[in-house]
């Protein structure tokens, strides 16, 4: 019942945030919503960057740029609320995203492993903001969680840039709609192989 009644208000949301693609203040809008994406907005930022890169690819990069740096500083917001405010804030966003279980299962071992679900939570389509929270309200290294965050958002949307600023509006239902997986799948086999190699 509650996904139902969600659907439509996110639907609204996206289609809200494409229209400011074409705002001239659209590279501002951008840093504005990756910064809130890494913390509480549910709108990934590729949906305001894909279509800016397209309508001017020689700002591919920049573009790129902006969005990592504005999503690494947004993680940090989202670090600070799982530090000072995870009950107020951060335990109502992962009720939103139904990961309140997922932070019971964390908890214990995320000081572990923490790094390298931050780098899968960078790079996939799971929730950005949920790692960032917990991150904090875990006490992850607020040094390792910046690094992480910046390997792991860099290489999205950096990948993002190139694609579009290489081959253009041909490969955006691809972007949209499987680099997701394709970034899933291809990190798994990465941190399968070097657990491979750990093992050996």
């Amino acid at each position: 019942m509650g996904a139902t009644k969600r659907d439509p208000m996110l639907k609204r949301l996206y289609n809200w945030t494409m229209s400011l693609a074409q705002s001239r203040y659209a590279l501002w809008i951008l840093a504005t919503i990756s910064f809130f994406e890494a913390s509480v907005f549910p709108i990934p930022p590729d949906v305001l960057m894909i279509p800016m890169i397209i309508a001017a690819p020689r700002r591919a990069f920049l573009i790129a740029a902006v969005t990592t740096i504005s999503s690494v500083l947004g993680g940090t917001f989202g670090f600070a609320i799982g530090v000072y405010l995870f009950e107020q804030v951060g335990l109502p966003v992962l009720e939103f995203y139904g990961k309140t279980d997922a932070f019971e299962i964390f908890a214990d071992f995320y000081n572990r492993y923490g790094p390298q679900l931050l780098l899968i939570s960078g790079i996939t389509p799971f929730p950005f903001k949920v790692t960032t929270i917990l991150s904090g309200a875990t006490g992850l290294n607020l040094v390792t969680f910046m690094g992480f965050t910046l390997i792991g958002r860099g290489i999205r949307f950096f990948i993002v840039a190139a694609l579009l600023w290489k081959f253009g509006p041909p490969i955006r239902h691809f972007i949209e709609k499987r680099l997701g997986l394709v970034f899933t799948v291809g990190l798994l086999l990465l941190l399968g192989g070097f657990m491979t190699i750990w093992v050996i």
